[in-house]
Order: C-alpha cells, then structure tokens, then sequence
C-alpha cells in the first residue's frame, strides 16, 4: 500500500528554530532510501542508521522505494536529529502508527542502531518553537532538562523507538507540561575569591565599576603583578543571570552543541578565555554551517584575552562590530545570521615583548622598535572601544605577607547587583528599555545623565588637553555614570568624573 506520511521537526536559523516537514512516501519501486531537501552528509548518513534502529527496535524495514522530503527545501539540513522523525514517518507510512495520535508534534533526536534516542543539539530552540506554535515535542530523554527551561509546553522523552511506538498505539497520553525552572548559581569561586587577592586595590575598584556597568577592561602589566587572577576573579562579583539571560545563553550553547545530560543548561555568566592562536573563525563564529564563536559564547558573561597583542590582527579588529552593536553579523551565500554577542571584554597584555619595560628590578631587554611595533599590534580605534585601561603593578612580598583581610566577592558583588538595579530600573522608566551603562548612546546619556556646569567645564578641559576621540568622551560619562550609580547617586559629581578620567587617560 502506498502511502505519504508528514512528520514536524525543526531546523535552526541562529538562536531561532524553524519548522521543518519531514515528507516520507513509501511506493513501488526499486528498494531504496532517497533523503532531498538540502541534507548534509549527517543527514545522508541517517539511512543506514534509521534502518538498522527500525530492524531492531523489532520493525520490518519496508523493501520498497522510500522518499524522505525536508522542507523547505531551499534551508540546508544538518546534524543527526532528523533520525527520529524519520524512522517515525517511515512508521506512519507503512500504516503502523495513525499518523491522527502525532498531529503538531515536533519529533527530534539521533537514533543508535539498537534503536536507542541519543541527545542532540538545539532542542532548547526547538521547545520555544513548540510553545509559540502550540505544538508538543518528542525529544531525546537525555534533553528533558535543557527544554524545561521553556514552561508550558508539552513534552515527552523516551529513550528508545520502541518505547514511542508503545506510547503512541497505546492511546494513552504520555505528554507532560514542563513547569518553569528554578535559577541556581551553584558555581564554586573560591579559587577567584577577591578576598583572596592581596592589595590591588585599584585593579579591584576598575573591574567593580566593570561589572557593574558592563564596560570593557585593558590591564597592562609586567608577568607576575596578577592580571590574569584579577581577571578571572570578576566573574565571582557578578550577579547572576536572569531566567531571560539563562535561557538565550542556552540556546547558543545548545547550537553550539556544548550542552550534555551533565550541563543540561548554562547556569552561571560564562567566561571564556581562548587562546591567542585561535583562528577569526573560531572566536567571532562562522564556518561552512555557521556556529556561533567566542565572542558569542560569552554572551551576557566575560571574554578574556590574555597576552591580547599576541592575537593576529585579522582577529583583533574583527572584534570591532560585537564590541560596539553587542552582535556579530555571518554573512555567508544563503544570507546572515545574527548571533548576540554583549560580554565584558577583559584583555591583557604585557607593556613589551619582554614584559619588562618600566619594571623597576628588571631591565627591558626590547629595542625601541620592537616596543614600537609591538604596540602598533593593537590598532587605536580598538583601543578606543574600551572603556577601562588600566596599569597593574606587582605586589611587593611585604604586602604579600600582610594578615590583612580583604573584602570579599560576596560583598563586592552586593554592590554590583545594586547598581545594576538602578542602572535597570531607570532605563526601564526613561527609555522604556533595559540597559546598562555601557549601551547607552548619545541621546540616551543626555536623558539620563545631564551633567552639572561644573563637571562639563571639567570633561571639556579634559577632552581638550587629552585630545579625546568623541567616543572617548562618551565612554568618560558613562563610566562616570556607573561610579555614581555604585554610589547611589542620582547626580554625576565633579569626583565622578575625576575617577573616570584616571581610566582614560593612556
């Protein structure tokens, strides 16, 4: 008997899922498989894997020429999640299953030979997709937790073919609501506890007013004076994300295909530290089917480069457009994908090839043109995108021995989450959007923060006797925003500005 069955899965577009009809037309002819619709190899490779899973799931393979349409057509098709769909339209089609019991219902997940479902990628899109629709899901078992992060949808996750097929004859409902997740923010940072940071007082204080902003950060230093603890001790005074937050983070690492049963979804501000040989693609995304890169990856957390003049050019200026919009653009034949891309960028570099130039106890062993060009390795309109740029000296062992205790992280970030209260609260009430200091633009800023006689006269010397760029200027009242708002002043005041300028002034 010839029949055409039609089974829903998804493709995803960047962080967004599209629907995907799965066409299977069992007829006369030739025994065989065909799989159109753009597929790539993954996807090819998906018939001797439905076979196999359909023949020992205890199914007879039907000897005759099968079709399998992915459409649209025109988007390609890649990844092993096709599997299910599949092997389930095959089913209806053969005239085992009543194609009616599976009516709006999303099927994803890579099927074993021995007919187990494997986890996949992108589910989380796929289950936001499946709420906007109204439509239920089939997902692998081992994806249940990663797509509770989207609540009221109806779900179910088996862990084998055989198991769906008992399920769906029994005509029994197996579908359940997923409830909304509780945030946890279980990560350990005792290693990177400021309280185990001796003096630092300064580098501290910059990267409080980082965090509480969201302003970029340029520590330079000699080797050894604590560039690379500082910066990865900022992710201790974070606030922690937001279910919004959580569950964009999660679709990207979903996409990327970095969640597992063990990391169903992203809990904490990721911090991504690539190393300096990574390649452009890698670190701002792309490839033959785009994937989101580094900077993508660090979305709504920190991206540090350490040894920052030490990344190929190509990479270091690529970093422009996601510094400046807080997205990056792939464009690519069959068009652009938008990923998001607002993290805090904290780089570190050393003052010289050798590390030693104005180093007290070491003499600099660089010729004045190897400092040259070192330094031209970072362009100046690059170092005009970031906000912070700050000398980190070594600690004496005096200090190092001091029983003094130090603040902690805990506190620290007490003051964080208040200022990024107000920063929320009061661009929600004037601009009607969230947004932290670092996003505003011009027109924001002269809504928000309108700065006294005194303290304009003050930012004008200053851009004047400096010779500040306009963005350098825009970037000084901003900081000097966040100071203010660390202050829970409602007013920028003259001392503000002060503070702020000390960031600038290299």
């Amino acid at each position: 008997m010839e029949r055409l069955s039609k089974i829903y899965s998804t493709v995803s577009h960047g962080l967004e899922a599209q629907l995907v009809e799965v066409e299977v037309d069992v007829g006369a002819g030739i025994p065989s498989l065909t799989i159109v619709g753009l597929p790539d190899k993954a996807v090819e490779e998906s018939k001797e894997r439905v076979r196999l899973a359909l023949k020992n799931s205890g199914f007879d393979f039907p000897q005759k020429k099968i079709v399998v349409n992915l459409a649209p057509a025109s988007i390609k098709k890649e990844g092993p999640a096709y599997d299910l769909p599949i092997a389930i339209g095959i089913l209806v089609a053969s005239g085992l299953i009543d194609e009616v019991k599976i009516q709006k219902t999303i099927f994803m997940g890579e099927l074993s030979l021995g007919g187990q479902i494997k986890v996949t990628k992108a589910i989380v899109q796929a289950a936001s997709l499946a709420k906007a629709k109204k439509f239920k899901l089939v997902i692998p078992a081992g994806n249940l937790q990663e797509a509770s992060l989207v609540s009221d949808i109806a779900i179910y996750a088996p862990k084998n073919l055989k198991e769906i097929y008992l399920a769906i004859t029994s005509g029994k409902s197996v579908f359940e609501i997923s409830k909304k997740h509780g945030l946890e923010y279980s990560q350990d940072f005792a290693d990177y506890d400021f309280a185990n940071i001796v003096g630092q007082s300064q580098a501290k204080r910059a990267l409080e007013i980082a965090a509480s902003g969201g302003h970029n950060i340029l520590l330079s230093g000699s080797p050894g004076g604590g560039k690379t603890l500082l910066s990865k001790s900022i992710v201790s005074i974070l606030p922690q994300l937001t279910e919004p937050e959580m569950l964009e983070v999660t679709k990207i690492y979903s996409v990327a295909g970095l969640l597992s049963e063990k990391l169903p979804f992203v809990q904490t501000r990721p911090f991504r530290s690539p190393h300096h040989t990574t390649s452009a693609v890698a670190v701002i995304g792309g490839g033959t089917y785009p994937k989101p890169g580094e900077v993508s990856l660090a979305h709504k957390g920190v991206l540090f480069l350490d040894e920052f003049p030490e990344f190929p050019r190509m990479v270091l200026e690529a970093l422009r457009q996601p510094l400046e919009d807080c997205v990056v653009t792939i464009s690519r034949a069959q068009g652009s994908i938008i990923y998001p891309a607002d993290f805090i960028l904290i780089a570190a570099q050393n003052p010289c090839p050798c590390g030693y130039l104005g180093d007290e106890k070491h003499e600099c062993t660089c010729s004045s043109s190897q400092i040259v060009a070192y330094k031209k390795r970072i362009s100046g309109p690059l170092l005009d995108r970031i906000d912070l740029h700050l000398q980190v000296e070594k600690i004496p062992l005096k200090s190092l021995k001091s029983k003094k205790k130090e603040e902690s992280s805990l506190a620290v970030r007490g003051r964080v989450s208040a200022a990024r209260a107000i920063q929320l609260n009061r661009s929600k009430n004037i601009l009607a959007k969230l947004k932290l200091n670092s996003a505003l633009s011009k027109s924001d800023l002269e809504k928000i923060s309108i700065l006294n006689a005194e303290c304009e006269i003050m930012l004008e010397q200053a851009v004047d006797k400096l010779d500040l760029s306009m963005r350098s200027y825009l970037k000084i009242k901003r900081i000097a925003r966040t100071i203010a708002d660390l202050e829970s002043s409602s007013e920028v005041q003259v001392s503000h500005i002060v503070e702020a300028l000390q960031y600038r002034s290299k």
